[in-house]
C-alpha cells in the first residue's frame, strides 16, 4: 500500500478506536505508520481524511447488506428481515454509527462538511427509494426520492439511535413493518372521500 491507502485503513482504525471526534492528526499518522505532514498532502485535513475513511466504511457496510430472505418471502417479511439485519448492524458496529453522528454534530460548525453529508443524504434517499421500489436509481421519481427516500432515512436515523441508546428497547423489524401498517391504516381512515 502507498501512504493514502495507508492513512485510509489508519484513519478506520482509528475512527474504530476513538471515533470521530476525539482522533488526531498524531493517531491517524501513527497507526499508517507515515508523517503527520503526509496527511495534508494528501487530503488537505484531518476531517477530509476521515470522512472520506468513514463514507468508505459505509459503503462497505451498504455493499454488504444484501437479502437473506428467500423469494417466496412476502415484501413485509423481506423489509422487516432488512430492518433486523440493520439493527443488528448497529450494535455490532457501534463504532460506525456512533462515528456517523459524531460527523454530524462536528458539521454543524463545519459548512464544506455540512455540505458533503448533504450530499450524501440526498444520494441515500435516492438509492433507498429505489432498493425499496425494485427499480434501478435512474428511474426513481423524484416524489419517491423526497417521500419514500426522506421517510426511510428517517426512520434509519431514528431506529439507529434507539438501538445505540437502548438496545434491549429498540424495535424489531417486525414491529416496524406494523408500525409502518398501522399509520398507513391511520393516514387512510383520515383522508378526504369522494361525494
Amino acid at each position: 500500500m502507498g501512504n493514502r491507502e495507508d492513512l485510509l485503513a489508519g484513519a478506520r482504525r482509528c475512527l474504530e478506536e476513538k471515533g470521530y471526534l476525539r482522533t488526531t492528526v498524531r493517531d491517524i499518522a501513527s497507526a499508517a505508520h507515515v508523517s503527520m505532514a503526509a496527511i495534508g498532502y494528501h487530503f488537505g485535513s484531518r476531517e477530509a481524511l476521515l470522512n472520506q475513511a468513514l463514507f468508505a466504511a459505509m459503503e462497505d457496510w451498504s455493499a454488504g447488506s444484501g437479502r437473506l430472505v428467500g423469494q417466496g418471502a412476502t415484501a413485509e417479511e423481506r423489509y422487516a428481515d432488512t430492518w433486523d439485519r440493520k439493527i443488528r448492524d448497529f450494535g455490532e458496529m457501534r463504532w460506525l454509527w456512533t462515528a456517523s453522528v459524531e460527523a454530524f454534530v462536528h458539521a454543524q460548525s463545519r459548512p464544506e462538511l455540512l455540505a458533503v453529508l448533504a450530499e450524501a443524504q440526498r444520494r441515500n434517499r435516492r438509492m433507498v427509494a429505489a432498493g425499496l421500489l425494485g427499480v434501478p436509481v435512474e428511474e426513481v421519481s423524484e416524489e419517491d426520492v423526497r417521500s419514500l427516500g426522506s421517510l426511510h432515512i428517517a426512520l434509519l436515523s431514528g431506529v439507529m439511535v434507539q438501538a445505540l441508546t437502548d438496545p434491549e428497547a429498540a424495535p424489531t423489524g417486525r414491529e416496524l413493518a406494523q408500525g409502518l401498517r398501522t399509520m398507513a391504516e391511520l393516514l387512510d381512515k383520515s383522508a378526504p372521500t369522494d361525494g
